[in-house]
């Protein structure tokens, strides 16, 4: 990969977004790593790179000669357990996520292969109806389930702990930083705290253990390889947590394209692999409206997890303050 190659730069809607990608040092080592990396599996770079940066990651499409592009990635600190999580993940759940060329855990750099279509790509050529949706959090549920052995090992590999009875603290802690809330926006988002004790702990005693929560699962951020198949990525804003909370993303999305009658159906398509615990279907609904609710602590967490830059204030508190006035809205079923 000659230095000279060509490059698109895209920055999207965060055009004074600062990432290490500014510093040549950095490029330079970054994409010296690619194709030491690319040569360690016999490929070679071939042709422009287009680079995607954001406040929270740098993405490069990587062109190789004779397949596939491939896709480096590096993340904020705050989210540097990405690239592990996702080598573990590959092991663990074969089939489902995919399995990275390489990873640097100290730089947080990950080597990725292409995984085929976009599920977003796929809605925007053909009729999709929301049994498709359905499907997708079938086997992502299951994913969850399968994961749950391993919840000690996730955090261990640094992805961060926010296991429902400890939610109440991550509630402290974002409201401490919080510096987008105005003063009568603070109070009630404050009041909520003795409800979300008690939240927690109804949740807590239906049964479900934590486990990974994905907790961002849009249709960018799955791949539709073929009909009834999904791979899932993008893991730079998980946590271990009550599994339920990744409903939410998703069913937000449902509802925008489908309207909310289309909701209750896919909430059953989520819990079907839930009931093999034993638990009744009604203690299963009940736990995702509690976890509707309680999914706004991890939104708004993630909304942290940004390449730091001293001379600026902190990129994404406006959104975690308004994750955070989401725990007054009432659940929509």
């Amino acid at each position: 990969m000659r230095s000279e190659i060509s490059m698109t730069v895209d920055r999207g809607a965060f055009p004074d977004a600062v990432t290490p990608w500014e510093q040549e040092s950095w490029r330079t080592a970054a994409l010296g790593w690619v194709q030491e990396r690319l040569a360690g599996h016999g490929l070679r770079g071939d042709g422009g790179l287009r680079v995607r940066l954001r406040p929270w990651s740098v993405l490069v499409r990587v062109p190789v000669a004779g397949r596939e592009a491939v896709w480096f990635k590096a993340n904020p600190p705050s989210a540097a357990f990405e690239g592990p999580l996702t080598a573990a993940l590959a092991r663990w759940v074969p089939g489902h996520v995919l399995e990275p060329l390489a990873v640097d855990a100290g730089r947080a750099w990950s080597l990725l292969p292409d995984g085929g279509d976009l599920f977003r790509q796929v809605l925007a050529r053909e009729p999709v109806g929301p049994e498709v949706w359905e499907d997708l959090l079938r086997q992502y549920a299951g994913v969850q389930r399968a994961l749950t052995p391993y919840a000690g090992e996730l955090e261990r590999l640094g992805v961060p702990a926010a296991r429902t009875l400890d939610l109440p603290d991550v509630f402290d802690r974002l409201l401490a930083a919080d510096t987008a809330l105005d003063a009568e926006a603070r109070v009630r988002v404050a009041a909520v705290r003795p409800r979300l004790v008690d939240w927690c702990a109804e949740l807590a005693a239906l049964g479900i253990e934590d486990t990974l929560d994905h907790a961002d699962l849009h249709d960018g951020q799955l791949f539709r390889p073929a009909p009834g198949r999904f791979t899932f990525f993008d893991w730079g804003d998980a946590a271990v947590s009550h599994p339920f909370c990744s409903l939410r993303v998703t069913a937000e999305q449902v509802r925008e394209r489908y309207g909310p009658k289309a909701l209750p159906r896919l909430r059953d398509a989520y819990l079907e692999p839930w009931t093999g615990t034993g638990r009744p279907a009604a203690d299963l609904r009940r736990a995702a409206s509690l976890a509707w609710r309680l999914s706004c602590l991890g939104r708004a967490t993630s909304w942290g997890r940004m390449f730091p830059h001293p001379g600026r204030p902190a990129p994404g508190a406006t959104q975690s303050a308004e994750w955070l006035l989401g725990l007054l809205d009432e659940p929509p079923f």
